[in-house]
């Protein structure tokens, strides 16, 4: 929709061609009217709405921060990851605009059926792996050249990677990445049709002092069955959503398992060190409190209740009275 967005020059244009009377209204209202008909490229299917598109924007920013944390920790070294651009093209094209020789991880998702792809830029993945091997991260090597020992290495970096993936799809899917494929060459992908939709998610990657870029590809059958959770009302729901019968009787009982200290106190008095030093068997504490006034029982040290004591088959006891109400008390 850029082509619709005028630029500040053509904006004065027009504004001084309707004061001067060189166009009215009611000829840009004609000229709007005529202008119905859209051009609909059908190799290029849009089968998400913006919402879902925005959606699929916000669920990776969240994945970008992820990333840019593990990766900072895997590599210590600055890393700055953030999301450049998020379309949706056919297969083909997402191949054609990738590199020839690059690095591509093939992953599968249970429990939703195909693949999706992870695409490093070259300079990106060798600038990682010398890092990793106690280098600066500079970029030297060829990716088809890998050795088995520097494709085992990305492959573990990768695959722990796609962890953050699950934690940032955890609104919409229990997804379960497995890394099943490292290709080199895009050119030997035969996942789904060339002409099939796509999500293509590109990310801005800079790894100390290299940058490149990061693409996920996500086919439109991965997402196909999770289409309806893209949208806002959904988001909205699950904000908002109740927990289930189910949800609240294992959250009580957790809540019923859980351990408090409960004290309850006989009173309070201020002594001096000498006298505590001094103490012996037998010796008697004035308290502050009187003998008729009820206890105080204390849940975590927040006062709760109010109680008398006694005893129970000679062992002591408290009987509570009441609760104790008001104040931050409650809320805690």
């Amino acid at each position: 929709m850029a082509g619709d967005v005028l630029s500040q020059s053509e904006i004065d244009a027009l504004l001084s061609a309707l004061s001067t009377g060189e166009m009215s209204a009611e000829d840009m209202k004609k000229e709007e009217e005529t202008k119905k008909v859209k051009v609909y490229d059908f190799k290029r299917a849009l089968r998400f709405s913006k919402d879902q598109i925005r959606s699929l924007t916000r669920i990776h920013e969240n994945f970008a921060r992820l990333l840019t944390t593990y990766f900072s920790a895997q590599l210590r070294s600055y890393v700055q990851i953030t999301v450049a651009s998020v379309d949706q093209i056919p297969f083909e094209e997402f191949i054609r605009s990738i590199p020839n020789i690059t690095l591509i991880n093939v992953f599968d998702v249970p429990p939703l059926d195909g693949n999706i792809l992870m695409e490093i830029n070259p300079n990106i993945a060798y600038s990682m792996l010398d890092r990793l091997m106690g280098g600066a991260g500079t970029s030297h090597s060829n990716v088809d050249n890998l050795t088995e020992i520097e494709q085992k290495i990305m492959t573990n970096l990768f695959e722990r990677s796609f962890d953050n993936l699950r934690e940032a799809w955890a609104n919409i899917a229990d997804i379960d990445p497995i890394l099943t494929e490292l290709e080199v060459n895009p050119q030997f992908l035969q996942m789904i049709s060339p002409n099939e939709t796509v999500v293509v998610i590109s990310f801005n990657s800079i790894i100390g002092e290299t940058s490149g870029m990061i693409n996920i590809c996500i086919p439109h059958v991965v997402l196909e069955p999770i289409v309806p959770n893209l949208s806002v009302r959904y988001w909205m729901q699950s904000n908002t959503r109740e927990n289930s019968p189910e949800q609240k009787a294992r959250i009580e009982q957790n809540i019923r398992r859980s351990e408090v200290d409960v004290t309850a106190e006989l009173g309070s008095t201020n002594i001096s060190i000498e006298d505590f030093l001094f103490l012996q068997q037998g010796d008697v504490i004035q308290l502050d409190q009187n003998i008729t006034n009820p206890l105080t029982i204390k849940v975590d040290n927040i006062p709760k209740f109010t109680a008398q004591p006694g005893k129970v088959k000679k062992k002591m006891a408290v009987q509570v009275i009441e609760s104790l109400r008001g104040g931050d008390d409650d809320d805690e």
